[in-house]
This record gives structure tokens, sequence and C-alpha cells, in this order.
């Protein structure tokens, strides 16, 4: 998306399944084997009761919205907060709403709501800032 078309208040929401295998693969990635993520007899014995999905990896779908969807390709990410509200479980459809909430013309930055929800529930709250560089750059 090109960086001047881009207004305060424009949103994108993106809708992704958090899948065994990403939950798999991501511990294989990061060498994160902690059985809550991945043994489903252990999960039964905590607090959550099933499996749940690794924080970083839900969060890190909103690096997939920033980087293909909204503002998409060329993208930089610059910083991000996230605070982890409610666990994601596997199998969970989540949501991530990507908001413009202020913009630096001079500098190219936009910054951004990022929360994720699950349902209704909102289980990220974040913030991040980007920068879109101009063609060529």
């Amino acid at each position: 998306m090109n960086f001047e078309e881009i207004r305060v208040g424009d949103f994108k929401e993106v809708s992704s399944v958090v899948s065994d295998e990403m939950v798999r693969t991501f511990a294989k990635i990061t060498g994160d084997n902690n059985p809550l993520h991945l043994d489903e007899e252990f999960a039964k014995k905590t607090i959550f009761k099933r499996r749940i999905a690794h924080g970083m990896l839900v969060a890190s779908l909103i690096s997939k919205v920033l980087g293909q969807d909204f503002p998409g390709a060329g993208t930089i990410y610059v910083s991000q907060n996230v605070k982890f509200r409610k666990p994601v479980y596997v199998g969970d459809e989540v949501k991530i709403h990507v908001e413009v909430k202020g913009k630096n013309e001079e500098k190219r930055r936009l910054y951004l709501i990022t929360d994720v929800f699950d349902g209704d529930v909102k289980v990220i709250s974040g913030e991040a800032e980007v920068y879109l560089p101009k063609s060529g750059e």
C-alpha cells in the first residue's frame, strides 16, 4: 500500500487458524518444547486443561499481516509491544486487527494498534511502529 494513501483510522483484519502443525513447527524453530504446547496429557493437568499455542507464535501473526496485507510488502518493523491477555488453544481461529493510530509523514512512520482476538475475546493487546521506505530505498 502507498504510504501517502494511508490514513489514521485505516485498518485491516485477517483471520488465521493456529494449527497443530504451526505449533510444532514453531517449537522446532525456537527450541521451545514446553509440554504445555506439545503434550495433550501434560496440558490436561494444567489450569488450561488443554494445549495452548506459544504466545510469541500468535504474536508473530501480526508480522505476517504487516508484511503481506497491511501496509504490505516493503514494510519494515521498527518496534512491537505486546501484552498476552488470554491463552490461544491449538485449533483456534484468531483475528489479527491492525489499525493506524498515528502517522509521521516526514519519517514515513506508522503507529499501529496490533490486537489479536479469539472470537470476541482480546487475547493480545499490542502496538507497533513501522517504516515504509520510498520506492527504491
